[in-house]
């Protein structure tokens, strides 16, 4: 895969967050003879779409045929099952190479010089974080991965002291663990548990997939757990507890590149979008938006970032992956408040009982919510589940809370949202 220059490479599935139209436009610079195809209408892209001039678009569908005529396929890894997928399989069965945007990336750095992070809740903040304390010791330090875009097309600005921190999802490292096989130099695993059950299909599976961010370093690497990591005790401007375990993992880890580095470096760290992140002008904060929480494990960390459950109007339900969510159910009876939305909220209401307030959707939920704080009380989308039955992803639904907040609107149910002013 070296030389690409005049092969015929088909990128399948441009992804929402930026990696796939980035590795799009780098392999047309190299010279490749590019065809993108994915399932969405050219309406549905957009955003992008039009700085793709040099490759051939096939939207709406996928064409077999494009699959037995090309030399490489770039599979995007939101593609489920990829092991089972007909179309991949007809492609090798073509004499094509498979790889992804993250596999070219690993191919072309340093692994000595990568940091990756993985885990099933906070990696991305641990690796924004790790990022945050190298650029603030005076590192060229570069933020890829599943966080978001390709570094594929930062490669030329690269030099030989440069450090990539990655995060890295299951399905990322599913594909790096192909032969023959990569790890980063430095590596680290947040955490654990179930997670993304309608990609991987069993749990073991999973957890086998996350265990590839450490199964090819050798003695001169470094692999670092997060239960091994002290939280810090500096004052940070994310809240909760787990977020200063994820500043220690981060500080361990930057560590190894600069070993004096101090953790008030990251008093500084403003925190990442749609992570447990206040929205409005208020203050304190009364709205927090952590849409990025698909897990519940991920819902739980949120609500144990604040002092008294009982203040905390909960917004949780979305799209199944078919994890259980009884752990979110059983916290109903000490908030004020749990709202249930999209495909899981009926199944989420029934474990919850009669306490919680079913709505279906988040304009209903913030509707309800709304009038029933009081002074004090926090409203926190925490949805413990991914977006895609109501919403494009996260991002979108992390967006749509901020404008319910702030803005006055009909919900579908005709009543009207109050802007969060008048709750004041």
């Amino acid at each position: 895969m070296a030389e690409l220059a005049g092969q015929r490479i088909l990128l399948m599935g441009l992804g929402s967050f930026g990696g796939g139209l980035g590795c799009a436009r780098w392999l047309i610079d190299q010279g490749a003879d590019v065809t993108v195809t994915d399932l969405r209408s050219r309406e549905d892209l957009q955003e992008g779409i039009e700085d793709l001039e040099g490759a051939r678009l096939v939207l709406g569908e996928h064409n077999p045929a494009d699959f037995t005529a090309t030399d490489l396929v770039v599979v995007n890894p939101a593609v489920p099952h990829p092991w089972n997928n007909t179309l991949l399989q007809a492609a090798v069965a073509a004499g094509a190479a498979l790889t992804t945007e993250i596999a070219l990336l690993t191919a072309r750095i340093d692994r000595r010089r990568c940091i990756g992070i993985t885990g099933t809740a906070g990696k991305s903040t641990t690796a924004a974080m790790t990022h945050h304390l190298l650029r603030a010791a005076g590192v060229d330090a570069r933020l890829g991965g599943n966080i978001g875009g390709s570094l594929l097309c930062d490669l030329d600005t690269m030099g030989p002291d440069t450090w990539v921190v990655l995060e890295l999802s299951s399905a990322q490292l599913h594909w790096l663990g192909r032969e023959p096989g990569w790890s980063p130099g430095i590596a680290g695993t947040t955490n654990i548990a179930p997670n993304h059950l309608d990609w991987h299909e069993t749990e073991s599976h999973y957890r086998d997939s996350k265990a590839v961010i450490h199964r090819f370093q050798d003695a001169r690497d470094t692999f670092i757990r997060g239960e091994s990591c002290d939280p810090i005790t500096e004052t940070l401007r994310v809240p909760g507890e787990h977020n200063r375990r994820n500043a220690g993992m981060a500080l361990e880890l930057a560590r190894r590149v600069i070993p004096d580095i101090h953790p008030a470096c990251l008093s500084s760290f403003p925190g990442l979008p749609h992570r447990l992140c206040a929205v409005g002008t208020h203050s304190p904060p009364r709205f927090y938006d952590d849409s990025k929480a698909t897990t519940p494990e991920a819902t739980l960390l949120a609500l144990e970032a604040f002092p008294d459950p009982s203040r905390i109007h909960l917004i949780a339900g979305g799209y199944d992956k078919g994890v259980s969510l009884e752990s979110i159910a059983r916290r109903c009876e000490q908030l004020a408040g749990l709202y249930t939305i999209g495909a899981t909220g009926p199944a989420l209401a029934d474990a919850a009982g009669g306490s919680c307030t079913p709505c279906e959707t988040l304009e209903r939920a913030v509707a309800r919510a709304l009038p029933r704080m009081r002074s004090g009380d926090v409203l926190l989308l925490s949805p413990g589940c991914a977006s895609w039955d109501q919403f494009s992803d996260y991002r979108q639904r992390g967006r749509r809370f901020t404008t319910l907040v702030s803005d006055p609107v009909s919900t579908q149910d005709g009543s009207a949202v109050p802007t969060s002013s008048s709750i004041d």
